[in-house]
């Protein structure tokens, strides 16, 4: 019995995702649930700790994310992915995996070396990151700033792995990674809290990384995968990432500082501004996630095979563009509406206070604002990407990340708002990189630029009605809502016969009811108004539901001569 579950679970993974449509459903619906992983993670972090101490924790994160951005998504998503593509689509399969093996030995080096170094230096780097920071957080920052390291090494190896599974097309593995991870940390934070503290989720984050790591091994095997150091830095394939990776690494680098001036001017309004801002992030994360990323990842090969046929390269970026912006707008707007119960359902654990639910749902409502604008900008980036130009994402992106930077500043320090004004200064950003973008697309191919602003129009009006349908009932099934006499409701009374149906959201199950049906008919509404509008993706619902039990039937990797799985 066991042996014939193996066998099925093997031919799952192993499967491959030939369309972009059939590899992004894999895609968000792994992340869906990593993402619901993620929440619990976040729960348990809020019922084990303080705000401050969550804060600390996230913090912690900084330099070692940076050191795993900067050396691995500016050369995997922009370079290796393309390089690796092109040789195995030739039929050069020993020479792809020298590159591979050549890029990760050269990666793995110098994270290794800078690794060495932020060891050291943790506690000086971590106050100048957080000056708002007490000196008894700093140290701790530092202590779980050195453990994170260990995570962020298993992490340098996997994601070379996950660029290999994706050049060949296979996205579940990659896709279900993360929940692996999330485990770890949750399985951390719930069995050792009692004895390391807040220690005991980084030393999760650690386990989780190598079981992230573990699991890409045997399909990248089965793929022909043998890693042999190599230094020898002379081949030109090698040369041809490297190339392609310095643009994007720069707009990676640049990325870093905005993220570390996310946790400057956090701590300079609190200490526990930074966990409700991170917080607020891993929710607002979610839709982008789901649909934005997984659509945009999985259509980076298909682009990239396309990039000799400009009308085939366009008919599918803009179909791409159109789902994005059709997927992502409902949540953002019922992120903007329902703040504060998704906030309270997310992370009221009995740690989690009342200000902080609110200061939260501020933060989440502003990075709502720009969740459509980044999730279409994660797409055209990765269209630049298979035109193989990574310059010109990286300059716009650099001025963006500038802008933000300012904007922060002027939010935080000026007009002395809360941490709500570092999520708005996000958003803003967000939207004027997507806007530059599809402008300078729009100059490189024979695009016209109303084929992105009618259909994002048509579902910014849907969204808009729905949103406003939903305040509106959120409003009048709630019974704090009419005590508070809240909005319109203030010129209102209740009536009598009426009073049975409001829900006293005091209690968590009146909540989770409300949230559910107000969010139901939100989407009914959502999707009414755009068909009304001929808004044509209404019909890929449908469509995604009669085939997703066909998802998992493509073919199995065939091997081919010289043990290269074929691409078709």
């Amino acid at each position: 019995m066991f042996r014939k579950l193996g066998s099925i679970l093997a031919k799952v993974l192993f499967r491959r995702q030939q369309d972009i449509l059939s590899a992004a459903a894999i895609l968000a619906a792994a992340t869906f649930a990593s993402a619901a992983l993620g929440l619990f993670r976040d729960r348990a972090l809020a019922s084990f700790f303080s705000s401050g101490e969550i804060a600390v924790y996230f913090a912690a994160f900084r330099i070692p994310d940076t050191l795993f951005e900067i050396l691995i998504l500016g050369s995997l998503s922009a370079a290796f992915i393309p390089t690796f593509v092109k040789y195995i689509s030739r039929g050069k399969g020993s020479e792809a995996w020298n590159v591979a093996s050549a890029i990760m030995t050269l990666t793995f080096t110098a994270f290794l070396l800078l690794a060495i170094v932020v060891f050291f230096v943790a506690r000086p780097l971590s106050r100048l990151l957080a000056p708002g920071f007490a000196p008894s957080e700093i140290n701790l920052m530092a202590s779980m700033t050195r453990i994170l390291l260990i995570a962020q090494g298993f992490f340098i190896l996997a994601f070379f792995l996950t660029g290999i599974l994706k050049s060949f097309q296979h996205f579940l593995v990659p896709a279900i990674a993360p929940l692996f991870y999330n485990i770890g940390i949750i399985v951390g934070t719930i069995f050792l809290a009692g004895r390391l503290g807040i220690y005991a989720p980084a030393w999760g984050a650690v386990f989780g990384a190598f079981f992230y790591f573990s699991i890409h091994l045997p399909i990248a095997r089965k793929l022909g995968f043998k890693f042999s150091p190599a230094f020898d830095f002379s081949h030109p394939g090698v040369r041809k990432v490297i190339a392609l990776a310095v643009p994007r690494t720069i707009e990676i680098a640049f990325a870093q500082i905005l993220k570390a001036s996310d946790l400057f001017f956090s701590s300079l309004v609190s200490v526990g501004s930074y966990g409700y801002l991170t917080l607020a992030s891993h929710l607002a994360a979610v839709p982008v996630s789901l649909v934005g990323n997984s659509l945009a990842d999985a259509s980076l090969p298909s682009l990239s095979y396309k990039r000799g046929n400009i009308g085939q390269f366009r008919e599918t970026l803009l179909s791409v563009f159109r789902q994005i912006i059709f997927f992502v707008a409902l949540p953002a707007v019922a992120l903007i509406v329902l703040r504060v119960p998704a906030v309270r359902l997310s992370f009221g654990a009995s740690r989690f206070t009342w200000e902080s639910t609110v200061l939260t749902g501020y933060a989440l409502s502003c990075l709502a604002l720009g969740i459509v604008a980044q999730a279409a900008a994660s797409l055209m980036v990765r269209a630049f990407y298979a035109l193989a130009d990574t310059l010109t994402p990286v300059r716009v992106g650099v001025c963006s990340i500038l802008a933000n930077i300012l904007l922060s500043a002027v939010f935080i320090l000026l007009l002395k708002t809360s941490v709500w004004g570092v999520a708005f200064a996000f958003a803003l950003s967000n939207i004027f990189q997507v806007i530059v973008l599809v402008l300078l697309l729009c100059r490189r191919i024979s695009f016209s630029v109303w084929e992105f602003v009618v259909p994002t129009f048509r579902i910014g009006l849907a969204s808009f009605v729905s949103g406003g349908s939903m305040y509106i009932l959120l409003k009048i099934f709630d019974r704090s809502a009419w005590d508070k006499r809240l909005s319109f409701l203030g010129y209102l009374t209740l009536p009598e016969r009426f009073e049975c149906f409001v829900l006293d959201t005091r209690y968590t199950i009146n909540l989770v009811i409300l949230t559910i049906a107000v969010a139901t008919a939100g989407t009914v509404i959502y999707l009414l108004v755009a068909k009304l509008l001929g808004v044509n993706e209404v019909s890929l619902i449908g469509a995604l539901w009669r085939r997703l039990p066909r998802l998992a039937k493509t073919a199995p990797p065939r091997q081919a001569r010289g043990g290269e799985a074929e691409l078709t």
